[in-house]
C-alpha cells in the first residue's frame, strides 16, 4: 500500500491488464512448446538432453503463468463458480 488515491475500479482494471498480459505470455510459451515438440517428433522421448531441459523449463513456466491466470480470474471475478 502506498497510500495514493485511486478512482474506484481501478485495480480491476490493473488486474485485467495484468490478466491479458499473462495470457500473452501464456500463448507465447505453449507456441514456443509446440515448436519445440514438432522439432523432435512430437515426443519428449525422442528430444536431447539438452531439448528436454528446455521443455521441461518452458513447461513449468507455462504452468506457474497458468496459476497466475488462474488466481487473477478468482480475483477479477470473485462471485463466479468455478464448477
Amino acid at each position: 500500500m502506498t497510500g495514493e488515491v485511486r478512482p474506484e475500479g481501478s485495480g480491476d482494471i490493473e488486474r485485467v491488464q495484468q490478466y491479458k498480459q499473462l495470457v500473452l505470455e501464456y500463448e507465447a510459451l505453449d507456441e514456443e512448446i509446440d515448436t519445440l515438440l514438432a522439432q523432435h517428433g512430437g515426443a519428449t522421448e525422442k528430444m536431447p538432453d539438452e531439448a528436454y531441459q528446455r521443455y521441461r523449463e518452458l513447461a513449468n513456466h507455462r504452468d506457474y503463468v497458468y496459476n497466475q491466470m488462474k488466481r487473477l480470474e478468482r480475483e477479477i471475478f470473485p462471485d463466479d463458480e468455478m464448477g
